[in-house]
């Protein structure tokens, strides 16, 4: 629930709760939002007291010594949620690191889940030393959820900032396709022309 390593120090294991706590806190959300918050703090706060006990912690680490321990399927399913939520709300912050980690816990637990992928690219697309790792995980998204407009969108906007103009208006002619008319996909894909057009002529680059 908290997402640590089983060695993790106290220090560790508070620093960690107290970020979630923050980030899940009910009095951040209205209607059925703060009603899963409420549920997402208690759980991290029922997680928390349990590390934070010597014994419990103990029965924790016995568990998960078990030849057949793991976690059923209900169980796989709500952690999967969690982490999904809990980078979703690390993007919101701008926290694109923690987010980008969340997301890679979501695909550990499941490698088919789209919208993991494309958030991750989200995530990594705001930093221009991961824009390779962004284009990666956008073309898995769209190669699992082909007729995604959304998607396809920030595929195209990822491979035009990565400078594959051809491979970008592929991405922006699909989310046409798929997604009907959308004004902001019409003027990049207008952008791109032009600027195809200028290299052609071999201007792209002079001086004004």
């Amino acid at each position: 629930m908290l997402s640590v390593a089983r060695n993790a120090s106290a220090e560790q294991i508070r620093g960690r709760f107290r970020e979630l706590a923050r980030q899940r806190h009910p009095d951040r959300f209205t209607g059925d939002e703060r009603a899963r918050a409420e549920r997402d703090f208690q759980e991290i706060t029922e997680a928390f007291n349990a590390l934070s006990s010597p014994h419990l912690r103990r029965q924790h680490d016995l568990e998960l010594a078990r030849p057949n321990a793991g976690a059923g399927p209900d169980e796989a399913s709500r952690m999967l949620k969690f982490h999904l939520e809990a980078g979703v709300a690390f993007y919101r912050d701008g926290n694109y690191f923690a987010a980008a980690e969340s997301f890679e816990r979501v695909l550990r637990m499941d490698p088919r889940h789209h919208q993991a992928w494309n958030n991750l690219a989200q995530a990594f697309g705001h930093q221009r030393k991961f824009l390779a790792r962004a284009l990666e995980a956008s073309v898995r998204a769209c190669e699992l959820d082909p007729m995604n407009s959304t998607y396809l969108k920030l595929a195209g906007r990822l491979h035009s900032e990565a400078g594959l103009l051809e491979k970008a208006e592929r991405y922006y002619n699909e989310a046409l396709t798929w997604g009907g008319d959308d004004a902001v996909v019409v003027k990049a894909l207008e952008e791109l022309r032009a600027t195809s057009r200028k290299g052609r002529d071999g201007r792209l680059g002079r001086p004004s």
